[in-house]
């Protein structure tokens, strides 16, 4: 038996956020980042619409990209002492991420992050309030997944909470919201995107409801990327609808070591000067990755599969894998995105010198590998790697090498 879930309801299209008018209840937090929901109006049309709506708001801002346990603890406080019967998060990843993790908090005051972290083994929400989830970046789609990131910086490791019970009862995927999104965002946003719909479509969990989802945001992602990043704004519409489409797939279909890899290498190296963005790392990591799975049989298939619906061309499923390699390598390269942890600079963006000197990344690949083999996302990888395995899939990863092993 597999399960399919998604939000009970999905508002999406020009004036989605309207439906906020409708909602039912007394009390609602609203989760929100840094302030561009704010600058943007969006934040103030949340609160008047709630209010329309009967209901007494309380916010909880400035959550940070890649939220930590603090933050989500302090939420869950906020939460604990307001009594909400709603939870509204509105933003990019970040925000919605924290807010699924202090609903968690809120309902159950004695859970651990540890017991939090337990895959699929979170209990029953809902006994105290619901959750709506809007989405201003094309990307994380955690508007409609059972997923949630949160980064311990003790430890410099992000770990995924995964349990169907915190897919949100309602997303609403309204692209104004994307237009505010700045260019740098617009690229790594698209190609997490990218590698989640590739990533669903080759997973051991696929299945005949996430197959559809995956292709057609494959296609859209593929035609409307490039012309987001470069201003159109119809194509950044429609990315929304791709990025929301890719997460319904890999919510249900699950991820595989590319997410894995990007987990652990994210803020492992923050005290040599930054954060491997998540949407960048995935980009860096999607050509090995699909290079190593393809000596799966099954995965080289269903590459090929992918490849076919991208008219990339191709007599047989080698060269067929070959050319989506490159292809993701040019999107890379048009979304100004680098190759490899060595060239990776400042804001993602390339560098002759990144800022991970090789000496830090070998000292450390060792404990990386370790940690992406016991990442939530490994097991539904159509090839599982060995440590050993890993280790060299790391370092093709950082000196942009060929895998073949």
């Amino acid at each position: 038996m597999q399960r399919f879930t998604l939000p009970r309801d999905l508002y999406h299209g020009e004036g989605a956020l309207e439906a906020l008018k409708t909602f039912e209840g007394k009390k609602a937090v609203i989760c929100t980042g840094g302030g561009s929901m704010k600058r943007g109006g969006f934040l103030q049309k949340v609160e008047d619409y709630l209010h329309e709506a009967g209901m007494e708001t309380k916010l909880i801002e400035g959550i940070e990209p890649d939220p930590s346990v603090t933050t989500v603890m302090n939420g869950a406080q906020v939460m604990l002492d307001f009594e909400p019967d709603w939870i509204v998060a509105i933003g990019g990843g970040s925000p919605i991420d924290a807010a699924k993790a202090m609903w968690i908090k809120y309902e159950y005051p004695e859970i651990t992050f540890e017991e939090m972290c337990k895959v699929f083994g979170i209990p029953k929400l809902r006994q105290k309030a619901h959750f709506c989830a809007i989405s201003s970046t094309s990307g994380t789609a955690t508007e409609v997944t059972a997923f949630s990131i949160i980064t311990d910086y003790e430890k410099g490791i992000k770990y995924p909470i995964a349990d169907f019970e915190i897919t949100p009862d309602v997303a609403i995927v309204d692209p104004a919201l994307a237009e505010t999104m700045p260019v740098k965002l617009v690229a790594h946003t698209g190609m997490d995107a990218m590698t989640h719909a590739i990533e669903a479509y080759v997973s051991t969990a696929n299945c005949e409801y996430t197959d559809p989802l995956a292709i057609h945001a494959i296609e859209l992602i593929m035609n409307n990327l490039v012309k987001s990043y470069n201003g159109d704004m119809a194509s950044r519409h429609t990315m929304h609808d791709a990025q929301c489409l890719a997460g319904q797939a890999f919510s249900n279909a699950l991820l595989g070591i590319v997410h894995s890899m990007a987990h652990k290498t994210g803020a492992i190296f923050a005290d040599y000067g930054a954060h491997i963005i998540h949407g960048a790392a995935n980009a860096m990591y999607l050509p090995k990755v699909i290079a190593f799975n393809a000596k799966d049989e099954t995965a080289k298939k269903r590459y090929g599969v992918i490849a076919d619906y991208m008219h990339l061309g191709g007599s047989n499923d080698d060269e067929k894998v070959e050319l989506l390699i490159k292809y993701l390598r040019q999107m890379n390269d048009d979304l100004n995105i680098p190759h490899s942890i060595n060239h990776y600079g400042a804001n993602g963006l390339p560098a002759e010198v990144g800022f991970v000197p090789e000496e830090v990344f070998l000292e450390r690949v060792e404990d990386i590998a370790a940690n992406a083999i016991l990442d939530a996302c490994t097991g539904s990888n159509p090839r599982q790697p060995s440590q050993e395995e890993m280790v060299k899939l790391l370092k093709c990863c950082y000196y942009d090498t060929e895998v073949d092993f």
